[in-house]
């Protein structure tokens, strides 16, 4: 086993101030794009806007498939009766969020050792809905060097736990299925891995026994080099 694949979001870093379920966020965000851009829209076309967003949203309608934060924020804008350019929406939209990105103290030591290995270190990660790839990538500048591919929701099309991530990750390094290992935090993480055939590592860094199925369970990075043996 040669290549390693990480999640990005609660297994290398988190943020610290992200809503507790991002619907919350959708409407305080419109309203911020609405007094930022000056723009003359009502209460309830802000009230549209989050309900067409809600519905892009997988954990309200599961979907699979990825799309591109200028499609959805146009489904999103297009019953709005004015003037706007849509890349200062989105921008504006998730300026107003502020996330502060923490990466975990155990993430680049472990990642060190790996390199110093001679390990292939990948990731797999799910863009949060509408978000553009190259903001996601902006919260962790420090982690970026270390992967030998970067594989995003966004750049494969596809969500967690469809495979297609991983399965241009193995094209890309002429492996199979057995030459790599998944760690993730999440049951999309666990259900990736085995669609895909590889080998599971949840890490439960808040100790919550979670069980989905996964071959090994961690709760820090501090040897993960030993799950490569």
């Amino acid at each position: 086993m040669n290549t390693i694949v990480f999640d990005i979001g609660g297994t290398l870093m988190e943020y610290r101030n992200m809503p507790y379920v991002w619907l919350d966020y959708y409407e305080g965000a419109f309203r911020y794009v609405r007094e930022r851009l000056s723009l003359p829209l009502t209460d309830g076309d802000i009230s549209k806007a989050v309900e067409v967003l809600r519905q892009f949203n997988p954990k309200v309608n599961y979907r699979e498939a990825d799309y591109t934060p200028e499609y959805i924020f146009g489904k999103v804008t297009e019953h709005w009766g004015c003037g706007f350019e849509l890349s200062e929406v989105i921008a504006a939209f998730f300026e107003n969020m502020k996330l502060t990105p923490y990466i975990y103290p155990d993430s680049i030591p472990a990642l060190e050792r790996l390199k110093a290995l001679g390990t292939t270190i990948c990731t797999l990660t799910d863009v949060a809905t509408g978000m553009p790839d190259e903001l996601h990538r902006s919260y962790f500048p420090e982690l970026l060097p270390y992967f030998d591919m970067y594989v995003s929701s966004a750049s494969c099309g596809m969500r967690k736990p469809n495979p297609k991530g991983l399965e241009d990750i193995a094209e890309k390094f002429g492996i199979g299925a057995r030459d790599m290992l998944f760690v993730g935090d999440e049951e999309k993480d666990i259900l990736v891995a085995k669609r895909f055939g590889c080998r599971s590592v949840l890490i439960d860094r808040n100790s919550r026994g979670a069980e989905y199925g996964q071959d090994t369970t961690i709760h820090d990075l501090d040897h993960i080099e030993e799950l490569l043996r």
